[in-house]
Protein backbone atom coordinates (compact mmCIF):
# COMPACT_ATOMS: atom_id res chain seq x y z
CA UNK A 1 0.00 0.00 0.00
CA UNK A 2 2.89 2.04 1.12
CA UNK A 3 4.44 1.95 -2.01
CA UNK A 4 1.23 2.57 -4.64
CA UNK A 5 0.65 5.94 -2.57
CA UNK A 6 4.34 7.03 -3.06
CA UNK A 7 3.91 6.42 -6.70
CA UNK A 8 0.66 8.21 -6.79
CA UNK A 9 2.10 10.98 -5.46
CA UNK A 10 5.48 10.88 -7.03
CA UNK A 11 3.33 11.14 -10.63
CA UNK A 12 1.24 13.52 -9.14
CA UNK A 13 3.78 15.65 -8.46
CA UNK A 14 5.68 14.85 -11.95
CA UNK A 15 2.39 15.45 -13.65
CA UNK A 16 1.95 19.28 -12.13
CA UNK A 17 5.54 20.08 -12.30
CA UNK A 18 5.25 19.10 -16.01
CA UNK A 19 2.00 20.89 -16.69
CA UNK A 20 3.28 23.87 -14.76
CA UNK A 21 6.86 23.84 -17.52
CA UNK A 22 4.34 23.46 -20.27
CA UNK A 23 2.40 26.24 -19.09
CA UNK A 24 5.34 28.50 -19.26
CA UNK A 25 6.36 27.02 -22.21
CA UNK A 26 3.23 28.33 -24.17
CA UNK A 27 3.22 31.90 -22.45
CA UNK A 28 7.13 32.35 -23.98
CA UNK A 29 5.96 31.53 -26.88
CA UNK A 30 2.71 32.99 -26.78
CA UNK A 31 4.40 36.60 -26.37
CA UNK A 32 6.97 35.77 -28.76
CA UNK A 33 4.20 35.89 -31.41
CA UNK A 34 2.38 38.68 -30.44
CA UNK A 35 1.91 41.05 -33.16
CA UNK A 36 3.82 43.68 -31.67
CA UNK A 37 7.13 41.50 -31.61
CA UNK A 38 6.52 39.96 -34.93
CA UNK A 39 6.54 43.47 -36.17
CA UNK A 40 9.42 44.05 -34.53
CA UNK A 41 11.72 41.36 -35.33
CA UNK A 42 10.75 41.76 -39.37
CA UNK A 43 11.46 45.73 -39.17
CA UNK A 44 14.85 44.45 -37.79
CA UNK A 45 15.09 42.34 -40.38
CA UNK A 46 14.47 44.75 -43.22
CA UNK A 47 16.90 47.18 -41.79
CA UNK A 48 19.46 44.38 -41.11
CA UNK A 49 19.17 43.58 -45.33
CA UNK A 50 18.96 47.20 -45.81
CA UNK A 51 21.90 47.81 -45.03
CA UNK A 52 24.14 44.83 -45.59
CA UNK A 53 22.67 45.29 -49.50
CA UNK A 54 23.94 49.36 -48.73
CA UNK A 55 27.58 47.87 -47.72
CA UNK A 56 27.75 45.01 -51.21
CA UNK A 57 26.74 48.03 -53.25
CA UNK A 58 29.42 50.23 -51.89
CA UNK A 59 31.83 47.40 -52.07
CA UNK A 60 31.07 47.09 -56.03
CA UNK A 61 31.05 50.54 -56.65
CA UNK A 62 34.92 50.64 -55.67
CA UNK A 63 35.61 47.74 -57.27
CA UNK A 64 33.70 48.64 -60.50
CA UNK A 65 35.64 52.71 -59.91
CA UNK A 66 38.87 50.44 -59.50
CA UNK A 67 38.38 48.72 -62.99
CA UNK A 68 36.90 51.73 -64.92
CA UNK A 69 40.58 53.70 -63.32
CA UNK A 70 42.48 50.54 -64.20
CA UNK A 71 43.57 49.63 -60.47
CA UNK A 72 42.10 46.60 -60.40
CA UNK A 73 42.83 43.32 -62.89
CA UNK A 74 41.25 40.22 -63.26
CA UNK A 75 42.64 36.27 -64.14
CA UNK A 76 40.54 36.56 -67.21
CA UNK A 77 42.50 39.83 -67.94
CA UNK A 78 45.45 38.21 -68.47
CA UNK A 79 44.43 34.76 -70.04
CA UNK A 80 44.66 34.09 -73.64
CA UNK A 81 41.95 32.32 -75.67
CA UNK A 82 42.05 28.33 -74.85
CA UNK A 83 43.90 29.05 -71.69
CA UNK A 84 42.81 27.27 -68.69
CA UNK A 85 43.66 27.99 -64.75
CA UNK A 86 44.10 24.97 -62.81
CA UNK A 87 43.92 24.50 -58.89
CA UNK A 88 45.38 21.80 -57.20
CA UNK A 89 45.65 19.93 -60.94
CA UNK A 90 41.61 20.59 -61.16
CA UNK A 91 40.49 23.05 -64.12
CA UNK A 92 38.31 25.91 -62.48
CA UNK A 93 35.61 26.47 -64.31
CA UNK A 94 34.49 30.53 -65.63
CA UNK A 95 33.51 32.41 -62.93
CA UNK A 96 34.43 29.74 -59.80
CA UNK A 97 35.52 32.05 -56.85
CA UNK A 98 38.99 31.35 -55.52
CA UNK A 99 40.57 33.15 -52.53
CA UNK A 100 44.29 32.03 -52.27
CA UNK A 101 46.20 35.21 -50.64
CA UNK A 102 43.75 34.86 -46.86
CA UNK A 103 45.26 31.20 -46.68
CA UNK A 104 48.69 32.42 -47.31
CA UNK A 105 48.66 35.14 -45.13
CA UNK A 106 47.20 33.17 -42.59
CA UNK A 107 49.73 30.15 -43.09
CA UNK A 108 53.09 32.81 -42.70
CA UNK A 109 51.90 34.11 -39.57
CA UNK A 110 53.77 32.40 -36.95
CA UNK A 111 52.52 30.23 -34.59
CA UNK A 112 50.29 28.80 -37.44
CA UNK A 113 50.07 25.98 -39.52
CA UNK A 114 53.32 23.85 -40.04
CA UNK A 115 56.70 24.70 -40.90
CA UNK A 116 57.80 24.36 -44.41
CA UNK A 117 60.88 23.18 -45.63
Amino acid sequence: MVKRLTWFFGGAVAGVAGVSMAKNKVKTVAAELAPVNVAKKASHRVADAFHEGKKAMKAKEVELRARRDGRAATLADELDEGDSVLVDGVPVEPGQVIVLRQVRERRDQPGRGRARA
